[in-house]
């Protein structure tokens, strides 16, 4: 074979093989997965860990889609069980966003106040009881916790376990970091300078959770097609 038909030969296998491979993916169902910052402050440690861990979770398949939504300045008020909707605020808004079926996976965010959650986080947790009245229209989604705080132990396994008996409670299907580090979830540290880029562990911790979160997902999408 001379040098013109080994080209030939190559970059015809190579267009097939392409062509394959997007026609696999066209053909798998596609998975959307949110990133739900519970951060008061828009746009800094805790929006940053969640878009890191959804460029981890776009980068297992073509499949997969994703979209970061922050609660700064929602007003999402205190749960008020005797007028929900009064005390809703922006939370209203996403109640269709988050409970699309189209929504394959959800990633919640929090810093840390005082060794757990934002208060908004726990608001934010507490009017999805809507969606336990809607036939638990979260159920069967994954789910995944992020939290970062100003220390390595500052708290951020409390918060997570905190989200996670949320998310449970949703009949969510929840989710740790997944391997190497395997554990409840993804925890930052923030630097006291508005950045999680020099905690490599911390980091790993997002990209793991994102990645784990979407194979899980899209396990559960091709069982469901």
């Amino acid at each position: 074979m001379n040098r013109r038909e080994f080209l030939t030969t190559t970059l015809a296998a190579g267009t097939t093989g392409s062509a394959a491979s997007t026609a696999v993916a066209q053909d798998r169902k596609a998975v959307k997965i949110l990133g739900v910052s519970c951060s008061p402050r828009k746009g800094k440690t805790t929006a940053a860990a969640l878009a890191v861990c959804l460029e981890a979770a776009r980068a297992v398949d073509p499949a997969v889609t994703t979209e970061l939504i922050e609660l700064a300045g929602r007003n999402i008020g205190v749960y008020d069980p005797a007028n929900v909707e009064a005390a809703q605020g922006g939370f209203a808004a996403l109640i269709p966003i988050l409970s699309d079926p189209n929504v394959s996976g959800i990633i919640v965010g929090t810093p840390i106040y005082m060794g757990n959650m934002t208060s908004l986080c726990k608001a934010f947790l507490d009017h999805c009881i809507v969606f336990r009245r809607q036939k638990f229209a979260l159920g069967g989604k994954v789910g995944g916790v992020v939290a970062v705080g100003a220390g390595r132990n500052g708290g951020q396994e409390t918060a997570l376990h905190g989200v996670q008996a949320s998310l449970l409670c949703q009949e969510m299907i929840v989710v740790g970091d997944g391997q190497p580090t395997s554990h409840f979830g993804a925890t930052l540290v923030n630097d006291g300078k508005d950045s999680i880029a020099g905690d490599e562990v911390g980091v790993a911790t997002a990209k793991n959770l994102g990645r784990h979160v979407a194979e899980v997902a899209l396990r559960l999408a091709a069982g469901t097609k």
